[in-house]
């Protein structure tokens, strides 16, 4: 196996790994007031988060940061949290430029938490490396591509629900951003930083 496909083989697994849920739970949570037509916005949002990832994830495997794992651990459900009560307050075709805006900064700097997550792992994993350009655009491209087909995967969920059970796309939201909230919640608890 080469380096870019073990790295990248990393990031796949790393965002589509169901025992780390809680980057799924952030990602359903992101996607759950978007239709399957408006794609590229949610695409967009991904990547934002994609980016944020990758900065801090590059800052924390080259040691030029390091937080406390523990507060990272307890801030990932508190930015899933957040993304849901977004998405709950915010009203019906209000998608506008400046909400737009503002959910872009918020997966940008959501990537950023997310992003420090991992980085003690991934140091360990590149410790031997001697350039570390490859392993990260690889393990980052494993990672969004991880992302863009979970994203598909609840969009064609929303798709089949909204418009062929028909249920109500407000619904929809609830209970997706609920149920991330909930879990969020509990996740939270599990990890508060003592």
């Amino acid at each position: 196996m080469t380096t870019f496909e073990l790295y990248f083989s990393l990031g796949f697994d790393h965002i589509a790994d169901l025992a780390g849920y809680d980057h799924i739970l952030f990602l359903m949570a992101l996607c759950a007031v978007y239709s399957i037509k408006e794609w590229a916005k949610v695409l967009i949002l991904v990547t934002a988060f994609t980016l944020g990832h990758t900065l801090t994830l590059a800052l924390a495997t080259l040691d030029l940061i390091r937080i406390s794992t523990s507060l990272i651990e307890f801030l990932i459900p508190v930015t899933i949290i957040i993304a849901g009560i977004w998405n709950i307050l915010q009203r019906s075709g209000s998608d506008h430029t400046l909400s737009y805006r503002f959910k872009y900064s918020i997966a940008l700097f959501f990537g950023l938490i997310h992003g420090l997550g991992f980085s003690n792992y991934l140091r360990s994993l590149l410790g031997t490396e001697q350039d570390l350009l490859l392993p990260l655009f690889s393990f980052n491209l494993g990672l969004e591509l991880g992302q863009i087909m979970i994203v598909w995967v609840v969009l064609l969920v929303s798709f089949v629900l909204v418009n062929m059970i028909g249920m109500k796309r407000r619904e929809w939201n609830l209970l997706l951003s609920g149920a991330a909230i909930g879990v969020s919640l509990i996740l939270c608890v599990e990890r508060w930083p003592i």
